[in-house]
């Protein structure tokens, strides 16, 4: 009767996950979506920790784990900023993997499992210690602890080759010898491995690493459910794994970057995401005051806003959000244009924009703007580097040659709000800012457009 009550929850658990991928397909339901997810995971975990089943010490550890855990994962996700959501993502998906390497350390110790659980119980010590300590490296990337260029070192390709070679020789031991050592090696190749592969991957790549890792941490809870005959990790592990695949190939088509590359590149050596910075361009960059591009918007009929890190950076979203309405109230068109990597991980921008009450049919992707860009009047760019650089359609020395990018250099007008001339993500110059009708807005992106907005009052 239990066993028939606990399937029962945890097939409600099951649904309750796939509403929920369905319900964050859109802004508006996303929250409603996360709630209902949450909702499943807490009966899950109720029902998996039945008291008759569990001694009592286990239990009061057990407890306050759960409380330790959700207090602190309450209080980061309170504070953090809106800039620091990708770092938090990696954190919370490394620290995932990790939990379920854990998971398979301790039933690998308990032993006393037949073939399948073994196989299963390597294979998930193996992709979640790579995604453990790739998402950390992630993590230190994006929170620039780390260099956010690629790391690389003479030999990357030979020490990968033999890395990968003892990790396929050291599962097969432990399946068949269930070898202690065998397996503590395992674990420690397997983290260095994750390690090895998100080093030497560049900043422009970001986004799809972490949506990739997000997989792995999803197929190594399925591996886990599996293990432990537990049905809700199985099935949530799976959704996520599968969830994260689909959103990692959508990544790489955005990015015109094969699958095979952004996972193999860095273990043959090549170069993901980075590479040397191209030539500046020679063009005459021009400067405008706020007050200069006022009187531009004030003539336009039609703008498209390009928002990017430098608009997380600044949290600027509820001030751009004030210039499209005041924009709007002058007769003007506005529409924002969103490329699927702008910013720090999949989705950035649309996450920034629902904050500020965005309209969501106001945002256009990459394939409905483009064939717009060259009817409209002014194209504003904040802060976005990398996703409207020319160089990508024909610079093949350039590390985001082929990405689609948003057509900006063929609007009347391009206006760039940046601090300064340094380059994006990728360390690359963007040849936009020299082109006949670019000119830059120079400062903060939240003050610069707080001084667009005031200038168009007084006009």
């Amino acid at each position: 009767m239990i066993d028939a009550w606990r399937g029962a929850v945890y097939v409600g658990t099951a649904i309750l996950f796939i509403v929920a991928l369905k319900l964050m397909n859109s802004p508006k339901t996303a929250r409603l979506g996360n709630l209902l997810a949450a909702l499943g995971m807490t009966a899950a975990v109720g029902v998996t920790l039945e008291f008759s089943l569990i001694p009592a010490v286990n239990l009061l550890a057990i407890f306050f784990a759960v409380v330790v855990g959700t207090g602190l994962g309450w209080v980061m996700a309170r504070r953090v900023q809106m800039t620091a959501m990708p770092q938090m993502v990696a954190l919370f998906n490394g620290l995932g993997g990790g939990a379920v390497a854990l998971v398979a350390l301790i039933e690998f110790m308990s032993g006393g499992f037949g073939m399948g659980a073994k196989v299963t119980t390597a294979l998930s010590t193996v992709v979640g210690a790579i995604s453990f300590s790739g998402s950390m490296i992630a993590f230190g990337k994006l929170q620039e602890t780390l260099p956010g260029k690629p790391i690389v070192f003479p030999g990357l390709k030979v020490v990968n080759l033999l890395l990968l070679g003892a990790m396929v020789a050291l599962t097969i031991l432990v399946v068949g010898t269930e070898l202690l050592p065998a397996y503590l090696t395992l674990l420690g190749i397997s983290t260095l491995i994750g390690i090895m592969m998100v080093l030497p991957i560049g900043g422009a790549d970001m986004p799809v690493v972490i949506s990739l890792l997000n997989s792995f941490t999803g197929v190594a809870a399925g591996l886990a459910g599996f293990v432990l005959e537990n049905t809700a990790l199985l099935i949530g592990g799976g959704l996520v794994g599968a969830s994260g695949l689909i959103l990692t190939l959508q990544m790489c088509k955005a990015m015109n970057r094969s699958l095979e590359n952004v996972i193999f590149g860095a273990f043959t050596g090549a170069v993901a995401g980075g590479g040397p910075a191209m030539e500046s361009s020679t063009g005459t960059v021009r400067s405008y005051t706020p007050e200069d591009a006022a009187i531009v918007f004030a003539g336009a009929s039609s703008v498209a806003i390009v928002p990017g890190y430098g608009m997380a950076v600044a949290q600027a979203q509820h001030v751009v959000k004030e210039l499209a309405d005041r924009l709007q109230a002058m007769g003007i068109e506005v529409k924002y244009a969103i490329h699927p990597v702008a910013g720090r991980m999949p989705g950035h921008m649309n996450v920034l924009l629902a904050e500020a009450d965005v309209p969501y049919d106001q945002l256009y992707d990459l394939d409905d703007i483009n064939p717009e860009l060259p009817e409209t009047d002014v194209a504003l760019i904040i802060g976005a580097n990398d996703v409207t650089n020319p160089a990508a359609r024909y610079d093949k020395n350039s590390p985001i040659y082929g990405m689609p990018i948003l057509d900006v250099d063929k609007a009347k007008t391009c206006m760039v709000c940046k601090r300064s001339m340094n380059p994006g993500y990728a360390g690359i110059d963007n040849e936009l800012y020299g082109l006949p009708n670019t000119v830059m807005l120079f400062g903060d992106a939240k003050s610069t457009i707080a001084k667009l907005i005031s200038a168009l009052d007084d006009l």
